[in-house]
């Protein structure tokens, strides 16, 4: 797999356990890419994701976090893509429902240096507290009719990535128009250009 180092990490699938899905990007390719590719990312998807308010403390989180992470998203991908195709998922579902037992951390509201109110935790995160975060993300959106019927499959060639369609009309293709539609449009112009008679 090849380091993350050109592709930024996302918060644009529209669930916190969808966003740890597409940390692994273009499952379907040759080269898929580790967007999670050492605890410094971690900590980095970690705020981005809002699990953790900007700031706090992660002198924790090491390679032990980083694959028990990694084997959490790929519980997740294997789930999620048995549910969207209508299958059971028999004990990884019960992986997940375990993991979401655990307690997540507990929040605080507490006064900024300009007297704001801001979100903190009560403790230090475990790593235990915030895959049950995510896990317990993934059993809401799983267990909502609504929210399961907006989930979509990205129509990118090499994409396996998953997302809710939140769109007018329910009509969203892509993950990201920017990257797996972007790639769609180049190669059907690519297509195009070739299929046409040279003079």
């Amino acid at each position: 797999m090849t380091a993350a180092a050109s592709h930024a990490l996302r918060f644009d699938t529209g669930r916190i356990c969808l966003d740890l899905v597409a940390t692994l990007g273009g499952r379907l390719s040759e080269e898929p890419v580790e967007h999670l590719d050492g605890p410094e990312r971690l900590k980095d998807w970690l705020f981005g994701a809002g699990l953790v308010p900007h700031g706090t403390p992660l002198d924790a989180v090491d390679g032990g976090w980083l694959a028990r992470f990694r084997a959490t998203r790929d519980l997740l991908h294997r789930v999620v893509h048995t549910e969207v195709d209508g299958q059971a998922t028999g004990a990884d579902l019960e992986r997940v429902n375990a993991l979401a037992a655990t307690a997540p951390p507990a929040p605080r509201a507490v006064r900024d240096a300009d007297g704001a109110l801001v979100r903190s935790l009560a403790a230090a995160p475990d790593c235990g507290a915030l895959l049950a975060q995510v896990a317990r993300d993934a059993v809401e959106l799983l267990t909502d009719p609504a929210a399961r019927g907006r989930l979509r499959r990205c129509e990118g060639e090499t994409c396996s990535l998953v997302y809710l369609d939140t769109s007018r009309g329910r009509r969203r293709r892509w993950c990201s128009s920017e990257v797996c539609g972007n790639r769609e449009r180049v190669a059907r112009h690519r297509r195009r250009a070739s299929a046409e008679p040279r003079a």
